[in-house]
């Protein structure tokens, strides 16, 4: 299984990414991306930018890597003044401009909310977000009322080793999991 990674925002919708900052003064933005490689947030050509509760559909002219970071250049933001106005906005993209995903690939907003279940049955809970650590990633299962406990657990997402089934359809996950660890 490979990890893509991109946050939930709404049903139709993922955040790619944030707008942080102008860089220079010909309307040119920071940028922070969740993507992996961040770089690949630069492939679609087309970005909502949402302030507050607008979205803004925005043509990407041409961004690059700069620095430890990446730089975008939007159709429309000419001047500076123009790129402090979208400063601190998220990057967003209807999901289905996303790539289809081979059968054992999954990006991270499908697996958010999955409930999680022992091999034996027991409900851990639910998926509330993941995260990257260096070695692997890590989900955050919630437990909730129908689960074993309250508990919060740090599962490592390793495909045939913790992660046994994974079933969109059916929004459930089965993990090789000691409950009690």
């Amino acid at each position: 299984m490979t990890r893509f990674e991109t946050s939930h925002i709404d049903d139709a919708h993922v955040v790619l990414g944030k707008l942080t900052s102008p860089h220079g003064v010909k309307g040119w933005l920071k940028v922070y991306a969740y993507t992996s490689p961040m770089d690949s947030i630069l492939d679609y050509p087309e970005w909502w930018v949402r302030q507050g509760e607008s979205l803004t559909r925005m043509a990407v002219v041409q961004g690059r890597r700069q620095g430890k970071g990446l730089v975008v250049q939007l159709k429309g933001v000419d001047d500076r003044t123009a790129a402090e106005a979208l400063a601190q906005t998220d990057i967003l993209l209807p999901k289905d401009a996303l790539p289809v995903l081979s059968g054992d690939e999954y990006y991270w907003h499908e697996l958010e909310g999955l409930t999680v279940f022992t091999q034996s049955g027991e409900r851990l809970g639910q998926v509330s977000y993941l995260f990257e650590t260096g070695a692997n990633d890590v989900m955050v299962v919630r437990g909730d009322n129908d689960a074993i406990d309250k508990r919060e657990r740090l599962l490592p997402f390793l495909p045939d080793d913790v992660i046994v089934d994974i079933s969109l359809d059916d929004g459930r996950m089965v993990v090789n999991w000691d409950p009690e660890f």
